[in-house]
């Protein structure tokens, strides 16, 4: 009987450490952290859009070639190269209101508005960043450049199609809402064939996956 008492005194001493042991090997670990990056960068997609402005639009030497202005949208989508670099394809539309007398190429045929259409590529170099209260780069100057095939309607008064390239500085913030940031570029552009200079002040916005 002593032996048996034993064993269960020594059984009730056992049996907490064991239960404890179990309960500890058994125990799922902490999970890690979940953190994410202040700034996504991939591949985005944008939108801009803002006033255009001719000086000089296409037509032959000789003819009206009046100052000229006109809304522009754009959108692009492209992929980031890293912190500084971004290239992406876009499309771009435009309606230039211009003056009565203006006839393009048409010989005077027509005169009047016309409205362009250039699908393009575009490459975005990040120059200089400024960095908030908590180290984070967000507000960054840039210069982007490209060019593009420029369409024109009506076709009798501008029937060919042209070259545009174009470039220019802008500013970019991206904001605490990680996938978003805006901008404000001016851009100056030049039509190859037609001689024409023009530039545009294009508020944007970005959303990047």
């Amino acid at each position: 009987m002593k032996a048996l008492a034993s064993l269960a005194l020594c059984a009730s001493f056992l049996l907490p450490t064991v239960a404890s042991a179990q309960t500890s090997t058994n125990a799922p670990g902490d999970r890690p952290a979940v953190t994410f990056d202040e700034i996504e960068r991939g591949i985005y997609f944008a939108v801009m859009g803002g006033p255009l402005f001719l000086t000089n639009p296409p037509a032959p030497e000789g003819t009206p070639r009046p100052f000229s202005s006109g809304p522009m949208a754009q959108v692009e989508v492209g992929v980031d190269l890293g912190e500084r670099l971004s290239v992406g394809v876009f499309i771009m539309g435009s309606s230039i209101r211009t003056s009565a007398d203006y006839v393009g190429n048409s010989g005077g045929a027509v005169s009047g508005d016309f409205s362009t259409l250039v699908p393009g590529a575009a490459l975005r170099a990040r120059l200089v960043g400024f960095a908030d209260s908590q180290e984070v780069k967000r507000t960054w100057f840039y210069l982007r450049a490209g060019a593009g095939y420029a369409m024109f309607s009506p076709k009798r008064l501008l029937p060919d199609s042209d070259i545009l390239v174009f470039a220019g500085p802008g500013v970019e913030y991206y904001t605490r809402l990680r996938h978003f940031s805006v901008g404000l570029e001016v851009t100056g552009s030049y039509l190859v064939s037609g001689g024409s200079f023009g530039f545009a002040v294009a508020p944007n916005i970005r959303y990047a996956f």
